[in-house]
């Protein structure tokens, strides 16, 4: 149950006590997000709950623009930061909102924790990142998925047949060659991700198995949220009763 944002909500908006849940999937470019929140999204459904699932550049506002932005590959680190800002805040009033006074489960596909460590990354100060999201609702559950660099840079040529320009930090001239700037870039997202973690309860996870088991470890910690419990590892036989033997 969403109650509080993490600062200052949005104008005209008073979260309150929303009886819908939020649960964030986190992780980089690679890491098996979408395919989880596919999978938890099923699972749920399954369940009984109202589901609704959101991600990042799918503002009917600006999700078009950024993307217009970024074909140059001379957008601002700063202008980047608020484009985000912006669809992040249009969703939240119009779509997440929404879906958590109907009672409905919000999944989101990242949330503003990437955000704010590519904000960091390329030059904001955390106290910066935080305020600029500080309407941003708290969500119930962030489950963290972690990947090995080689394990992204892997599914990612596997996917997209390249490295894009962006996911590869290429605009922080880390160096002139993509895969050591991605490698590179990698590292500065890990550390801040890191210090994320800690800052707000992360559930860290192995993303580095199969999709199987990953959707097997996320459902034990999301569960509870529905007043199931941890899944059980595997199902138990019942013992039978020994019946006393006859004098």
């Amino acid at each position: 149950m969403t109650t509080k944002s993490y600062g200052t909500p949005l104008p005209g908006v008073a979260p309150g006590e929303l009886p819908g849940r939020l649960i964030v999937i986190e992780g980089a470019d690679g890491s098996g997000r979408t395919t989880e929140v596919a999978s938890l999204k099923g699972w749920l459904e399954v369940q009984g709950h109202a589901v609704v699932d959101t991600g990042l550049r799918r503002s009917t506002l600006v999700s078009g623009p950024i993307d217009a932005a970024k074909q140059g590959h001379t957008l601002g680190a700063t202008t980047m930061a608020l484009f985000y800002a912006v669809d992040f805040a249009d969703q939240l009033e119009n779509k997440i909102i929404p879906s958590l006074a109907a009672g409905s489960t919000v999944l989101a596909d990242r949330y503003i924790y990437t955000l704010m460590a590519r904000a960091v990354v390329r030059g904001a100060s955390r106290e910066w990142a935080r305020a600029l999201y500080g309407f941003a609702l708290r969500p119930d559950l962030v489950v963290f998925l972690k990947a090995r660099p080689e394990i992204l840079l892997h599914r990612a040529i596997s996917k997209y047949g390249s490295l894009d320009y962006w996911e590869s930090g290429m605009d922080l001239c880390l160096s002139r060659d993509r895969f050591e700037s991605f490698f590179r870039y990698q590292e500065l997202l890990k550390a801040e991700f890191e210090w994320m973690a800690a800052t707000y309860a992360f559930h860290a996870i192995d993303a580095n198995r199969s999709p199987e088991q990953v959707h097997q470890e996320v459902r034990q910690i999301v569960a509870p949220l529905y007043g199931r419990g941890r899944a059980p590892a595997g199902r138990r036989r019942p013992r039978r009763r020994l019946r006393p033997r006859a004098p």
